[in-house]
């Protein structure tokens, strides 16, 4: 999850708060990692954003948590103008167990986390353990990888 605009909920980390919050419409929160203040990638032109990661149970096959993430965003005022540019909220779905997918609207594992250090960090911290399970590698691992 990330953000890096202010809201009507407040600021990045208060936008983040309020996903959290409407998480339980979704599941059961298990654990949230720290927040890490991050620099934009793809779009530069753009405010640094706050990233985390949120452990999620949840009786929801995996399009549907989707579904229901992309509405939470739109319900905090997520605007698609610009390719990965501004946004109040951004909601990922980066692993279901280990399930994978590959459908138009889906991809699981997601596609870019294990190039994405203001991914793998937040999801180290409170999911080193778990292994991605297209590479077979933990994403401890997968983070200790990435060039610095």
């Amino acid at each position: 999850m990330g953000s890096n605009l202010d809201s009507r909920f407040g600021d990045r980390q208060g936008n983040l708060r309020e996903a959290v919050q409407r998480f339980a419409s979704l599941g059961e929160v298990k654990v949230v990692s720290s927040l890490y203040d991050t620099e934009p990638v793809g779009y530069l032109d753009q405010p640094r954003f706050l990233n985390g990661a949120a452990i999620l149970q949840t009786q929801l096959e995996p399009l549907d948590l989707l579904r229901g993430l992309l509405e939470i965003e739109r319900a905090m005022g997520r605007e698609r103008l610009i390719a990965k540019g501004p946004r109040v909220i951004d909601l990922d779905l980066l692993l279901y167990g280990d399930r994978v997918i590959q459908t138009p609207e889906l991809t699981l594992p997601h596609p870019e986390m294990q190039a994405r250090r203001f991914v793998l960090e937040p999801l180290a911290e409170i999911a080193g353990d778990w292994m991605h399970p297209v590479l077979g590698v933990k994403v401890a691992e997968l983070l200790s990888r990435l060039a610095v």
